[in-house]
């Protein structure tokens, strides 16, 4: 049989080969405490860390006995969590996410990793390793799973309980297993043992990949909170005796290696929720996350403490929270949540609805209220929580979901106004620790935009790790760990695949522009009926515009424009229809830009006369 594999540069076979690993580099004696009360320089990036070039080419063959990753998503991004690690010829994934649209992207519904680069090699993957139970890292899992539906997928109880949930809706019934914190599993030739990590979503997991290349400890999403809500916390313990032992290759946790010091205790909210039931005049609508257990069981209990009863809305959050609870993660006081009918016969100041909505989604639960397009009507004294925080590039939105509410008379209580809102992700000073505890021999920074990388890279630079060991990638670069070292490549195909509707991957580039066109220009239809001889107007062009502000003699100043484009065309034996079009839709849309300064999206017909 022809080996499928052999026009994939990136991802070949390998045959097992033991590589000898030196000891670490030695590290500084000097103190490095100055990383927990302010942000990193970026000097470590002039200093010598790796990062990834834009003439990069498809990489070569592995080297025999050599570990290759590749980030299909995650890296100069916040979401589409996916990374491929790849060992004597076998595949082993850790987490498949998706990433949400920007206001760029309309009518796009997620965003997948790229899958071209391992679609012929799907019978070499050996596990997908899931860290934790979020969209970012798990959303993606069903359309790798249409590909291959075997592949066996590993996880905590609560993140295979949300994967199981959102499978269901596909058709698909995953080959599960089930891990926790302390088990060590092998899958073909990668032996991984799982470590607990705290983060805002119960049963989260590190991951140590032992292969005869070496160690990679990769975090997943983590932060060091002492104080934990389920009192589960990052087993530091166990990434010290990683670090006894030899970790080759550090994979952390980026999103806020710019925010000095500790990220603040999930309890420190206790407060903030507390006076918000205590105090507020009418109904409390809360908005988060619907995989945030954490927060949602602060809300239950502050609910229950100031009699209130909670009904949840929404497909996911209803969905979400019914697992947690009946697999315990979420302690629901008896009778505290009722249906949102039950809701209805009490009184206003003992009713707490808790949504989805908390980044502005357009069909989310909160954002349908703000535009009174809900079951559920926002008035006057009502009390919406925005309980999240605002992820990068979706502010614009959430603003506007919450001057939506405010119009209506809601009081909007938020990150911006209140403590109401802690991040999950390790700040500083936790990554500086974590650093002084493993001592890796090589780091690569992930899950974060660019800034957070060159931060995190720093950050490691200066507990003393090399700055050649130090990789910046990005997503789809080769990073290729032999002999001890860890360097860049090549790459791979890794770009956006757009789920729009039913349809994935038919969405491109192209065809978003054509339709941010649309929503912001307008669009032109060109309606002329040709003489077929003379190549002249038979009669005066049709105008159908749509979005683009005229009035009955708007387009009378084109006329004359396309008359004289098809005169030249005609001189010059240009007979074709789709050439004809062309020409006036250029024609169009310059006197379209010239005359009103606007750019709408031309659409000429011609009609033989």
């Amino acid at each position: 049989m022809p080996d499928r594999r052999s026009g994939r540069a990136g991802f070949r076979d390998v045959r097992p080969h033991s590589v000898p690993v030196g000891p670490a580099p030695p590290r500084p004696d000097e103190e490095i405490t100055q990383a927990m009360d302010q942000p990193a320089p970026l000097s470590g990036y002039r200093q010598g860390m790796s990062h990834p070039h834009p003439e990069l080419k498809a990489a070569p063959p592995l080297p025999e006995g050599g570990l290759r990753v590749v980030a299909l998503g995650g890296l100069g991004e916040i979401g589409r969590n996916m990374t491929v690690f790849e060992h004597a010829g076998k595949l082993l994934i850790v987490d498949c996410g998706v990433l949400f649209p920007e206001e760029t992207q309309p009518g796009v519904d997620v965003i997948l990793p790229d899958f071209t680069s391992i679609r012929d090699r799907l019978d070499d993957v050996v596990a997908v390793v899931l860290t934790h139970g979020h969209e970012d890292h798990i959303g993606g899992v069903p359309y790798l799973l249409r590909e291959r539906r075997d592949i066996p997928v590993v996880g905590s109880k609560l993140t295979l309980a949300f994967l199981e949930a959102k499978l269901k809706e596909h058709g698909i019934r995953p080959r599960a297993v089930r891990v926790r914190e302390g088990d060590r599993r092998g899958f073909g030739p990668f032996d991984c043992e799982f470590v607990a990590v705290n983060h805002s979503i119960p049963d989260s997991l590190a991951v140590a990949i032992r292969t005869r290349a070496g160690m990679v400890l990769h975090t997943g999403d983590f932060k060091m909170d002492q104080f934990p809500l389920d009192d589960r916390i990052t087993d530091l313990r166990a990434f010290a005796r990683l670090g006894e032992e030899g970790v080759d290759l550090f994979l952390t946790d980026s999103t806020n290696a710019e925010v000095p010091g500790f990220t603040t205790s999930e309890r420190e909210l206790n407060p903030a929720i507390e006076q918000v039931m205590r105090t507020a005049p009418r109904r409390v609508i809360v908005s988060s996350f619907a995989s945030h257990v954490h927060r949602i069981q602060q809300v239950l209990d502050a609910a229950h403490q100031y009699g209130r009863k909670v009904a949840f809305v929404g497909r996911s959050m209803v969905r979400n929270m019914g697992i947690a609870r009946d697999l315990g993660y979420l302690k629901v006081p008896s009778g505290l949540v009722v249906s949102t009918k039950e809701l209805e016969k009490l009184p206003d100041h003992k009713v707490t609805l808790v949504c989805t909505g908390s980044q502005g989604e357009p069909m989310a639960a909160l954002s349908r209220m703000a535009n009174r397009d809900h079951m559920i009507r926002i008035g006057k004294g009502d009390t919406v929580l925005l309980a999240s925080s605002l992820i990068p590039g979706n502010e614009n939105a959430i603003y506007r979901v919450i001057n939506g509410l405010t119009r209506w008379g809601a009081h909007v209580v938020h990150k911006g106004n209140a403590k109401v809102h802690v991040s999950g992700h390790a700040s500083a000073g936790e990554l500086v620790y974590c650093y002084n505890i493993v001592k890796p021999r090589n780091v690569m920074p992930v899950h974060g935009e660019w800034r957070h990388l060159r931060a995190n890279g720093d950050l490691a630079i200066r507990t003393g790790v090399d700055p050649d060991r130090v990789v910046i990638a990005e997503d789809g670069v080769v990073v290729d760990l032999v002999d001890g070292r860890v360097s860049i490549t090549g790459k791979v195909p890794a770009g956006n695949v757009y789920v729009d509707g039913m349809e994935v991957g038919g969405a491109t580039e192209a065809s978003l522009k054509d339709r941010l066109t649309l929503a912001e220009e307008g669009v032109v239809t060109v309606v002329a009926i040709v003489d077929a001889d003379t190549g002249a107007l038979a009669e005066p062009p049709d105008f159908l515009a749509r979005g683009f502000v005229h009035d009955d003699a708007t387009f009378e100043p084109v006329v004359p424009v396309i008359e004289k484009t098809l005169a030249t065309a005609a001189e010059e034996g240009v007979g074709d229809a789709r050439q004809l079009e062309q020409l006036i839709a250029r024609a169009v849309a310059n006197w379209a830009f010239r005359t009103h300064r606007r750019k709408p999206l031309i659409i000429p017909v011609i009609i033989d006369a």
